[in-house]
């Protein structure tokens, strides 16, 4: 099965819809953004997407004078003269400097925080959209560590193992591997020679450091690669589903027990991340649940609560942003009455 999830722009989880797992994520799309735009009385929509959800149809759908996208935009499939123009080294700006710069020029003495870009609007069968393509020295130096300790790992291999070297998955270490046939004559080879393939080295180190976004936004550029840095958050939330709330694996077989079981953690999510801004981003999700999960109490019979967790900053934040503390020797059972009913209208 596969889960979809809308968050608003400041992270907040919106909806979110299942489906079994070999339906197309792309035709999920439009009938939940539907749901949306019905239940929130939405006048405006952005949507912003990774590649995934980036089909020429859900960009159509999200052509009109209300509704616009920002989506994900693989580089390498893009039409070859606008891959020509987005490898070109020429002809590129950075955000709040003048002037155009030359990318050959900049990777020894750059700023690494400097965000590089060009942008040019396209008509694409009908649908006018603008490629933004960004550069940054910071990701370009990370790349290429990577691809560095990759191509060491496949040296390593043709050195001691070289049976090894001939499958490989999209991105293993393995696909800096080439492999040529030992007859020279035409035949078909029984035994390959496996070496480094330089090629496809040279052509990948092509790419570092530059990520392509489409959109039919107008408007300074800053604001779109803004919108789009934010797609983070729809990975955070799904990162905190699966490892914080043990969404999966699911045991279940009964399509409303799997629907019971994800909204539980749908519902779990919003209230998290409603939290996480309460305390102004000053801990991290994992810190959070870690703490509300340490804070236990003993019942005294006739007395109240005791508590039975260690005070920390993260119970301390947690105290001071809702109004109440738990951490006192004993909490009546009054209060603790008062509490659970100040935390319902909190996050209700």
């Amino acid at each position: 099965m596969e889960m979809g999830l809308f968050m608003d722009a400041s992270g907040i989880p919106l909806a979110f819809s299942i489906h079994p797992g070999n339906t197309n994520e792309q035709v999920t799309l439009s009938p939940l953004e539907q749901c949306i735009l019905k239940d929130f009385s939405l006048s405006e929509f952005v949507v912003c997407t990774d590649a995934g959800l980036a089909s020429a149809a859900n960009r159509r759908f999200n052509d009109s004078r209300t509704r616009r996208f920002v989506t994900t935009q693989s580089i390498r499939s893009l039409k070859a003269y606008l891959r020509e123009w987005a490898l070109d080294r020429r002809g590129w700006q950075v955000l709040g400097r003048p002037g155009t710069f030359d990318l050959a020029g900049i990777d020894g003495d750059a700023r690494l925080d400097d965000i590089y870009y060009k942008e040019r609007w396209i008509n694409d069968g009908g649908l006018e959209q603008r490629i933004v393509v960004t550069y940054s020295p910071k990701y370009a130096a990370y790349q290429r560590r990577i691809r560095a300790r990759q191509v060491e790992r496949a040296a390593r291999l043709l050195e001691k193992n070289p049976k090894k070297a001939a499958k490989h998955r999209q991105n293993d270490y393995r696909r800096f591997i080439a492999s040529t046939p030992v007859t020279p004559d035409g035949e078909i080879a029984e035994r390959s020679v496996f070496t480094l393939d330089e090629a496809a080295i040279e052509s990948e180190a092509a790419y570092d450091g530059l990520y392509g976004v489409a959109t039919n936004l107008e408007g300074d550029v800053s604001g779109i690669i803004k919108v789009n840095k934010g797609r983070w958050e729809i990975e955070e939330c799904f990162r905190i589903m699966k490892h914080e709330f043990k969404s999966r694996p699911v045991y279940l077989h009964r399509d409303n027990r799997i629907e019971a079981h994800f909204a539980t953690c749908f519902i779990a999510l919003v209230i998290c991340r409603v939290i996480e801004q309460r305390l102004d981003g000053r801990f991290s999700m994992e810190e959070i649940v870690a703490a509300m999960r340490s804070m236990d109490f003993i019942r005294q019979e006739g007395e109240g609560y005791q508590p039975a967790c260690d005070r920390s900053a993260v119970t301390d934040a947690l105290h001071d942003a809702f109004g109440f503390y738990t951490d006192t020797e004993i909490v009546s059972n009054k209060d603790m009455r008062r509490i659970i009913s100040k935390t319902k209208r909190a996050t209700g």
